[in-house]
């Protein structure tokens, strides 16, 4: 029997899993994919909204405002990647200032800081490459960008230090009460089964077929498809400001932002689809990424775009965060609808839920309770010093397995050994950064295959590049060779 199972590995899954483990609680996290970060985390903007979009009062406002408040310590604490870059809202025609005017009164009633409409030559002194069309742009001094991936990584791994669990692979089927006690059973694709007092829905873009389950107050999740280029670091320098358009009512537009990686990044487009896995990316979408994003930049070069991607937002139907306990399903909370600006809302929301879950079941504190977590040492980023130290401890942190973005052999098997370490391609990747820059992994894959099979003595052809049905070798070759006595034998 657990305290509190958590249906959901994403970033806000992840959050609320750290923040129950400053409890004496059980608690475990069941995701169906293959490591955490495998959802609507690891394909967004990768922003920490200021707040001024989100309508007084709602939950959005509040949980964004809080979360972006929170962001310098968690980063510190956490050890992952965060920059306070600021973000400008431009408007390109004088008949919207009004709406321009309206955004500032908003973020000033939600509790944004420091905002201010700036017009005339400062618009240029602040970010030269706009548009000459814009006429006024908001702008938002705390406004961020982060690592979406390590932030999520970084939570996880600070949750499973403090006695959190995780079970991936792990598909939830069905969700049923216990007869004679306020209890839940939780039943997987495999048959497994798994008892607690209280549930936490943060299911992404199925958090609404959970809480249908057991609720007769029914959700309704549209997922919106959002494509995205990221461009190359030479590129990553055109602009220091996240830059968004006017909110229109498919969301913020398309931006164009600076990554904490040094890229740039452009996107997303709004699409509501019914598919719920729907990730492809498609040529229309991408090219109105451009085309729009060159509405603020024009100076945007397409030649050097090294990847595309799309992600779904979860957009439930009432237009705001849903969160709390169901009122007919005692023990069951929901996490829901956690669309933009989700991933900056992450820490208020975890801290929020926490309280009440851990107000329900009376939990007392944990006295020993590990609050910081560092992260894996970063090569291409340390300092001759630190490079030495690194060096003088583990010589693999010489060998360069990944070229474009100088990731190590040592911080491949840090990655790997870590708790909840990585087992794919992907989960290295996510973690280290291997395959994400330039090349797109054609030359790193090999060497980060290898390093797989010998720390986890993996089976060759069981290597995959984000899980089982993904494997990246369908075979083995035998093929003849001469030993120096000239006998000849077989190698795989």
């Amino acid at each position: 029997m657990y305290d509190v199972v958590i249906i959901g590995a994403g970033v806000t899954g992840c959050a609320i899993a750290r923040e129950l483990s400053r409890y004496k609680l059980n608690i475990l996290v069941l995701e169906r994919e293959e490591d955490v970060c495998c959802g609507t985390s690891k394909a967004n903007s990768a922003i920490i909204h200021a707040g001024h979009d989100a309508a007084f009062g709602t939950l959005k406002a509040k949980m964004n405002v809080a979360g972006n408040a929170m962001m310098d310590e968690l980063a510190k604490d956490l050890d992952f990647p965060f920059v306070r870059n600021g973000s400008l809202v431009l408007c390109f025609d004088e008949d919207q200032l009004p709406q321009l005017q309206e955004l500032l009164e908003r973020g000033r009633q939600n509790g944004v800081p420091g905002l201010r409409i700036v017009t005339g030559p400062e618009m240029k002194e602040i970010e030269p490459a706009i548009s000459d069309e814009v006429k006024a742009f908001l702008f938002c001094p705390t406004g961020g960008i982060v690592c979406p991936f390590n932030m999520t990584v970084a939570y996880a791994e600070n949750a499973c230090e403090n006695g959190v669990s995780f079970r991936f692979h792990t598909n939830v089927s069905d969700i049923r009460p216990l007869p004679d006690c306020d209890c839940w059973q939780i039943l997987s694709d495999a048959g497994e089964t798994f008892e607690t007092r209280c549930i936490v829905n943060a299911a992404g873009v199925y958090a609404d077929v959970f809480n249908n389950m057991v609720s007769s107050r029914k959700l309704t999740i549209t997922p919106r498809r959002g494509e995205y280029q990221l461009l190359d670091k030479k590129a990553g320098s055109i602009v220091s400001h996240t830059i968004f358009q006017l909110p229109g009512k498919l969301g913020k537009g398309i931006l164009v932002t600076p990554t904490v990686h040094g890229n740039l990044l452009v996107g997303p487009t709004a699409e509501n689809l019914s598919d719920k896995e729907a990730l492809n990316t498609t040529q229309a979408g991408l090219d109105e990424v451009m085309t729009k994003g060159r509405l603020s930049v024009p100076s945007l070069p397409s030649n050097l775009t090294i990847t595309s991607f799309a992600g779904l937002r979860a957009s439930e139907a009432g237009k705001d965060f849903v969160l709390g306990e169901a009122e007919d399903a005692p023990g069951f909370f929901n996490c829901a609808g956690i669309e933009s600006p989700g991933l900056s809302s992450a820490p208020a929301i975890a801290v929020w839920l926490a309280g009440r879950i851990s107000e329900k079941l009376q939990a007392p504190k944990k006295e020993n309770f590990v609050k910081t977590r560092r992260g894996i040492p970063c090569v291409a980023q340390a300092s001759p010093e630190q490079l030495k130290e690194l060096l003088s401890l583990d010589p693999s942190y010489s060998n360069v397995i990944c070229r474009c973005e100088t990731v190590t052999e040592g911080e491949i098997v840090n990655a790997i050994r870590r708790p909840l370490g990585a087992r794919s391609l992907d989960g290295i990747k996510r973690r280290t950064r291997a395959g994400m820059g330039r090349c797109q992994a054609g030359f790193c894959s090999p060497k980060v295959m290898e390093i797989l099979e010998r720390e986890l003595s993996m089976n060759p052809l069981s290597v995959s590049k984000s899980g089982p049905g993904s494997e990246l070798l369908t075979q083995t070759t035998r093929a003849p060779h001469t030993t120096s006595g000239g006998k000849q034998n077989e190698t795989i």
